[in-house]
């Protein structure tokens, strides 16, 4: 069944065998405004899936809510066949045990090294030895290229090492799936292509689903199996690389090309919106 709210003729279907995460429906307001409006969509196992949109769009929402870190105002949200919609937090809690998600800053903590942030999830949520945990989070930062920085002070990390010690840690429970929220964000054309190319390796080596959030078109285009763009709430396409690329819908054109939109001047709502009283 094609997703209501899309705009174009090539929108999502949920026909996959083995879905990793589906979307019905969504709907999510704060306040009086809708910020996702009927979306729908499915993700299949081992796939890269990229959430593309710009600033407003309602990408990061999204990313919250198949989380289940905001509650939606109608719709449901399956995770791992698990159905979030009405799930309690300590349902939540085990799930997000199978989960990994590196934030946009890295969101590491600053009084602690980079071992003991990578670490931390095990010391946490399991009973490993402390002997273990450590050849763990070695591991795991030699996988992100990051061997030998283990002392290093979050202060001390470049933005691109950062990235990889917030993924190291992201993968420290070995999740079946993995979000990055605008993993090239701040970073220089370089480390941002390393960065590519190692969450690629890591699809291969690990299979794993991953869901990456990002405005980043050089990066998504490099990267993904399949694109789901996101404008104003809703989605206007989900498709493959090329098929975005040679998509004729205009806001997606615009959004590649670099070109402003073009917003209509409406001079009676601009004047309701000076005059109106809260």
């Amino acid at each position: 069944m094609a997703n209501h709210a899309c705009k174009t003729a090539v929108c999502e279907e949920s026909h996959e065998t083995n879905v990793a995460i589906e979307v019905k429906d969504l709907v999510t307001h704060y306040g009086e405004r809708a910020i996702l409006n009927k979306v729908s969509l499915s993700i299949s196992e081992g796939e890269i899936r990229v959430i593309m949109g710009g600033s407003g769009s309602g990408k990061s929402t999204l990313m919250r809510h198949i989380l289940g870190l905001n509650r939606a105002t109608s719709g449901t949200i399956r995770v791992l066949g698990n159905d979030i919609t009405g799930a309690s937090q300590r349902e939540m809690y085990a799930l997000r045990k199978q989960i990994g998600v590196s934030f946009q800053g890295g969101a590491l903590l600053s009084s602690i090294s980079t071992i003991e942030n990578v670490l931390l999830p095990l010391r946490e949520h399991t009973q490993l030895d402390e002997e273990t945990i450590k050849i763990m989070a070695r591991m795991k930062l030699e996988m992100v290229n990051m061997g030998g920085s283990e002392a290093l002070m979050p202060s001390e990390l470049s933005g691109g090492m950062a990235k990889r010690a917030a993924l190291a840690r992201a993968l420290i429970t070995d999740p079946k799936l993995l979000f990055f929220d605008e993993p090239s964000a701040g970073l220089d054309p370089v480390v941002s292509a390393e960065l590519d190319e190692l969450i690629l390796r890591l699809r291969d080596a690990l299979h794993m689903t991953i869901v990456v959030v990002t405005h980043e078109l050089e990066s998504a285009f490099k990267i993904a199996d399949r694109i789901t763009v996101l404008d104003q709430g809703v989605i206007l396409m989900t498709g493959t690389v090329d098929e975005i690329r040679n998509s004729d819908n205009s806001d997606i054109q615009n959004m590649i090309h670099r070109r402003p939109r073009k917003t209509p001047a409406n001079t009676g709502d601009y004047l309701q919106r000076l005059t109106a009283r809260k």
